[in-house]
């Protein structure tokens, strides 16, 4: 079983978008999947009651209230665990799902201010022990970019002096809204609409193979 960790110190960067578009990928491709909602929105636990009546339909978890119990309640044959963590959790905040996870993503948004946010969170995160002997491998996910400005290019170099590896570069579209609203992800469609926003994910997804 394997395990992926969406958190951000930092609100609003697409926590969840990123979590339902990894749980809806793997059930799609015939994984038994399992989203834990650690968010008290529960907009993760939403999107998956609406998946329900899918095959590639993924299993809601309430982590919010209950971290440690969450676990036990993983069913027995579980390919895949995609953890959306709380809004603006510090690293202290999430032990129990540090523990567990095999990757951790960190969404970052193209501003100054959310980058400057960011790196607190990722200087505790670098002191946790799974971290530093290497069991937990940590990447960051450039989120809502617009490639042809400055801002995002900007953003991108920045990030790239960091010492985690940028692993997807998700241009900004209003489709992710639609669509985590619907139930639904960009791999549940095949046309020329999806297809460049679906390969701007395949760095992300050779990597998580690779943790």
């Amino acid at each position: 079983m394997k395990t992926v960790l969406v958190a951000s110190s930092k609100g609003g960067v697409g926590k969840t978008t990123i979590a339902t578009h990894l749980a809806a990928h793997a059930a799609l491709a015939g994984q038994r999947t399992v989203l834990v909602d650690a968010d008290p929105q529960g907009s993760a636990t939403r999107w998956c009651e609406r998946r329900a009546g899918l095959e590639s339909a993924v299993l809601p978890i309430d982590g919010a209230r209950r971290h440690r119990a969450a676990w036990k309640s993983v069913p027995d044959g579980t390919e895949r665990v995609v953890i959306d963590a709380p809004a603006g959790a510090m690293a202290d905040d999430l032990d129990t799902y540090l523990e567990h996870a095999d990757a951790l993503l960190v969404p970052v948004l193209p501003s100054a201010l959310d980058i400057d946010a960011t790196v607190p969170f990722l200087n505790a995160v670098s002191k946790h022990e799974r971290v530093r002997r290497g069991q937990l491998r940590v990447a960051l996910v450039g989120n809502r970019l617009k490639p042809w400005t400055n801002a995002s290019q900007q953003a991108l170099d920045l990030l790239a002096q960091w010492p985690y590896p940028v692993v997807a570069q998700l241009r900004d579209s209003q489709a992710y809204v639609m669509l985590v609203g619907l139930g639904r992800s960009l791999f549940d469609y095949h046309g020329a609409k999806v297809r460049d926003h679906q390969e701007d994910w395949q760095p992300l997804l050779k990597w998580l193979k690779k943790a």
